[in-house]
């Protein structure tokens, strides 16, 4: 079909496009006039996403949208309906009453069927770019309508901050409780304590332990040195004894020992003198022998009495050694017997620092939830309260007509099509070549009334003839397809 077709048969079909328009159109014009109006009003609040220092973690991790999402289900709960039928007191109301039992027949709750008319009367509506919800309700008294959006708000609010506040008075017995079990906790690990370090003389600072460390210590040293020198004295004492006691470094660096032994080489020259020069028998040289003899025996007897005080001098170094290891080992066993009670004591006090820190923690969640508790503060704010509108919103007549006439324009033009279909006629020489497949000779003019005039009666019996075979042609050609001329 061309778009001259398309004219053309909206050209035929005029009257009845006109009828479904005006139909259509009149339709829903006083369906629009009939229907009860309905006034809308709209209240906003603001919530503010920043939380204050007694919630810092209230809407931690949640991203805006989903915080927006959150209200809007909270602002169309059970919860905030049935608040609003509690705050206007309705229930009380024997008109509602005989309502609900006309609409029920006394089958449920009154609040509830209260709650959920209103729910279906409302509307929220989030901001895209901002923290501010739009609460519109619909009834057809406006002041019922302000009254309700209002209602509505106030309720949010409330349940917004009961949402807060009843936790937060939970945890704060909760806490209450736990931080009395803490205190007797920490209590009984420093009672505990306190007695562990009375009965082991143990002090705060315990100075004790370190000087009987330090005396340790210095007994450690000691008992080095002890041993270094009972090893020295033994091994002297041992040389002393044998047969090379004389070349031991005490009787060699011995005073009285040297100056024998120079008496000695002085005797032993004088003797080797003499018996060069007066012989053997003299009496001279004998008295020199036995001289010699004398200080020899002196040397040996002073020798073995210094080699005698090396041994003495060894066991004095053994005893020694033997009382400082008996200190030492009894400084050391005493040393670890306070280590291990420091080491319990440790325990002790790690049990009761722990205790401790635990109580603190329980007191400051205390303090926050206690706090929290007895807040008055909401984060959601009313922006501006609902008025009675002027106008009703529903029904809107100028946008109601507008779409009658725009669905009324597509029914008339399906409606011409489809009547075109069920009686499908020729409505231009194009029409004609398309359907019969032949070319076009010729298209006579229409006769007008001025030009009907003028013809004589010949020109008019021709004129008359030549649209007698027209009509014929058309009548074979509807015969032929099916098609039906006009008359």
């Amino acid at each position: 079909m061309t778009f001259g077709q398309f004219l053309s048969i909206l050209k035929a079909r005029w009257w009845a496009m006109l009828a479904v328009l005006v139909l259509t159109v009149g339709t829903a014009l006083g369906v629009s006039l009939l229907l009860p109006k309905k006034y809308t009003a709209s209240a906003s609040v603001v919530v503010d996403f920043k939380p204050d220092p007694l919630s810092a973690s209230l809407y931690a991790g949640m991203p805006p949208t989903a915080l927006m999402a959150t209200q809007v289900d909270i602002i169309g709960s059970d919860r905030v309906a049935l608040k609003v039928v509690k705050n206007l007191k309705l229930t009380e109301n024997p008109e509602v009453r005989s309502q609900w039992l006309e609409a029920t027949n006394g089958e449920g709750s009154l609040e509830q069927w209260l709650a959920s008319n209103f729910q279906r009367q409302l509307d929220v509506k989030p901001s895209r770019e901002s923290s501010v919800i739009t609460v519109a309700y619909s009834a057809p008294d406006p002041r019922f309508a302000a009254g309700l959006a209002n209602a509505f708000v106030q309720a949010y609010v409330e349940t917004v901050l009961e949402l807060r506040v009843d936790p937060a008075r939970q945890y704060n017995n909760f806490f209450d409780t736990r931080a009395k079990e803490a205190r007797e906790a920490l209590e009984r690990a420093q009672a505990k304590l306190s007695e562990y370090q009375k009965e082991n003389g143990l002090i705060a600072t315990d100075e004790r332990f370190d000087v009987e460390n330090q005396r340790l210590n210095e007994l450690s040293s000691q008992l080095v040195a002890l041993q270094a020198l009972a090893s020295e004295t033994r091994s002297r004492s041992a040389q002393a004894s044998g047969e090379s006691g004389t070349q031991i470094q005490e009787v060699i660096n011995n005073p009285l020992v040297s100056g024998l032994k120079a008496d000695l080489s002085r005797a032993e020259a004088k003797l080797h003198e003499l018996n060069a020069r007066l012989g053997v028998n003299h009496p001279a040289v004998i008295e020199a022998k036995a001289s010699t003899e004398s200080l020899r025996n002196r040397i040996e007897q002073e020798s073995r009495r210094v080699a005698g005080g090396v041994g003495l001098n060894a066991n004095v170094s053994s005893r020694r050694l033997a009382d400082v290891q008996a200190a030492y080992n009894a400084q050391r066993s005493t040393v670890l017997k306070m280590k291990a009670v420091r080491d319990e004591a440790s325990v002790l006090v790690r049990d009761a620092e722990n205790a401790q820190r635990a109580f603190e923690a329980i007191n400051q969640r205390l303090n926050q939830t206690s706090l929290e508790s007895q807040t008055q503060q909401s984060n959601v704010n009313i922006l501006s309260a609902a008025a009675p509108p002027s106008q009703p919103s529903s029904p809107k007549i100028l946008l109601n007509t507008a779409l009658a006439v725009f669905l009324g324009s597509l029914l008339a033009v399906g409606s011409a099509l489809m009547m075109e279909l069920t009686d499908r006629r020729v409505r231009s020489s194009r029409d004609v070549v398309d359907t019969l497949g032949l070319p076009l000779i010729g298209v006579l003019p229409g006769a007008t009334k001025k030009l009907r005039g003028k013809k004589s009666k010949a020109a008019i019996a021709q004129q008359q003839d030549q649209e007698q075979r027209v009509i014929s042609g058309r009548r074979l050609m509807s015969l032929k397809f099916g098609t039906r001329s006009p008359a």
